[in-house]
């Protein structure tokens, strides 16, 4: 035969009586694996990460091509499903894992890995949550989303701190001890740490003892600590901006924008535009920082209205040391100036609250330039809309030319980032009921979750466009993640990836 033959010339490999495909795969094997391992290495470098609470930076939007989903629901597209107990927490991917935490039980903590194709159990791992806190529904003790930098997960818990497992093994490698939060209201914590240039970076900014930190990624260690003494309790997730030639950590809260500097935490700027309580998280595009939110009252309302609404449980328009949670009660003496017992009138206008920013309420949709020195108030904030109608829990999504906001009755408004000018206002986008979930994009599509469960579907442009509204049959609260052509919507208690394939 021609190919025997051709082997034969060949020395040697007619009298080992090989045959030509055998002794062809012999020479073509390591160019085979070679060609496997580079294919392999440019998919690795090609598979989208989702690393943080709202993906690369806190965006919300998906840089992959791929095509993703418009008609799905807990039946229909679904490519797996796990259970991961009760949770308020958003997914994560990196590396082709997927990696969620939930409550086990009510005295346990869990996180978990799975393969993001084929929903495949990795690693789990459990604590012991300890004594837990009061909180407000519908909020979680499984609230914070995890972090990862591929190495390790890092994930917080009100009552231990900031836990570090290895992301391939989930193997406990450290726990940074960080002081327990409070909040007048019984929020209960929910603020996500993001990593950046080898450090785990957490902005628990609480109604006690408000503080920035930044812990090393590898060892645990504390590498600084900032206070933040001015603030109320919120839930802004830091975010990187690269303006003017510097890299600055971007944090929203009580009245004030603020940049701090990376290597030692200390304040850069500050941009005194904001309202009293900022639980959404700013967005950074182009060197811009866009915010949105509303807090409760206007802006001639201080924290004193807010306070009798929460706590004056009698409704007598006064509060005792009763009504005030334990915690607040040395701080309750000192706002008791009369020491009456109750705090009233004027002691209400600055109780619990740093005197130097008593900022009320109402409602702020912005954009501020960043990379400034000082206060920048007058110099970087480039716009700024009032009587808006943006959401006091989900954050804004920039895609495109768009500043999309979303609130409770699934109100929408969408904005011109380049100038604030108005695309359309307070338009229902067909799903009724409230809203914490912040709007993800992805393939020319925005995704809208529901605390009812549906996620509707909105094609990206200038008009508003529904595409779809689909059920995934429980409650949502978390944010989904988007990778490589895959969504993965974080129920009450479940996890579901849907795609197209």
């Amino acid at each position: 035969m021609r190919g025997e033959t051709e082997v034969g010339r060949l020395p040697g490999i007619s009298r080992l009586g090989l045959t030509a495909p055998y002794w062809r795969w012999c020479l073509l094997s390591p160019l085979v694996v070679a060609l496997g391992a580079v294919t392999a290495a440019i998919g690795q470098a090609q598979a989208e990460d989702w690393p943080q609470f709202r993906g690369p930076n806190a965006s919300g939007v998906s840089t992959s091509t791929l095509r993703l989903p418009v008609e799905f629901s807990f039946e229909n597209k679904v490519q797996w499903q796990a259970t991961l107990g009760d949770g308020v927490s958003c997914p994560i991917v990196s590396q082709g894992r997927v990696f969620a935490t939930g409550m086990a039980d009510t005295k346990k903590f869990a996180i978990m890995a799975f393969d993001a194709a084929d929903g495949s159990a990795i690693w789990r791992r459990e604590f012991d949550a300890g004594k837990l806190p009061r909180i407000t529904p519908p909020n979680s003790h499984a609230s914070s989303t995890p972090a990862t930098d591929g190495k390790r997960v890092y994930a917080y818990l009100s009552t231990m701190g900031m836990i570090a497992v290895d992301a391939a093994s989930g193997k406990h490698l450290w726990t940074a001890p960080i002081q327990q939060p409070a909040y007048l209201m019984d929020w209960g914590a929910a603020s996500s740490p993001i990593v950046h240039d080898g450090m785990v970076i957490f902005c628990q900014d609480d109604d006690l003892a408000p503080m920035l930190y930044a812990i090393d990624a590898e060892t645990g260690k504390l590498r600084w600590k900032t206070e933040r003494p001015d603030m109320l309790g919120g839930y802004a997730v830091p975010v990187i901006c690269e303006a003017n030639g510097q890299v600055d950590i971007v944090v929203s809260g009580t009245g004030k924008l603020k940049g701090y500097n990376p290597k030692d935490g200390s304040e850069r700027w500050t941009c005194n535009s904001l309202i009293r309580t900022m639980m959404t998280s700013p967005v950074v595009r182009d060197g811009i920082i866009y915010i949105s939110c509303q807090s409760y009252g206007d802006e001639k309302r201080t924290l004193k209205f807010a306070l009798l609404e929460w706590l004056d449980t009698n409704q007598d328009g006064v509060l005792t040391k009763e009504e005030v949670p334990p915690e607040f009660r040395k701080r309750f003496d000192v706002s008791d100036r009369d020491h009456d017992g109750v705090l009233k009138d004027a002691e209400l206008d600055t109780a619990f609250q740093s005197p130097e920013n008593m900022v009320g309420g109402g409602t702020t949709i912005q954009a501020v330039r960043g990379g400034g020195q000082g206060d920048v108030t007058k110099t970087h904030l480039l716009w700024n809309l009032k009587n808006t109608s943006p959401s006091n829990m989900v954050s804004p999504l920039v895609v495109g030319n768009q500043l999309f906001v979303v609130k409770r009755g699934g109100i929408s408004s969408c904005f011109d980032v380049r100038n604030g000018d108005t695309f359309w206002k307070m338009s229902r986008i067909g799903n009724l009921g409230d809203y914490y979930s912040s709007p993800v994009a992805g393939d020319g599509k925005i995704y809208v979750t529901g605390e009812n469960g549906f996620i509707t579907v909105l094609a990206q442009g200038e008009k508003l466009e529904v595409l779809a509204k689909n059920d995934m049959g429980e409650p949502c609260v978390a944010t989904p993640a988007i990778a490589d052509g895959r969504i993965y919507i974080r129920t009450r208690e479940k996890i579901f990836c849907v795609a197209e394939h």
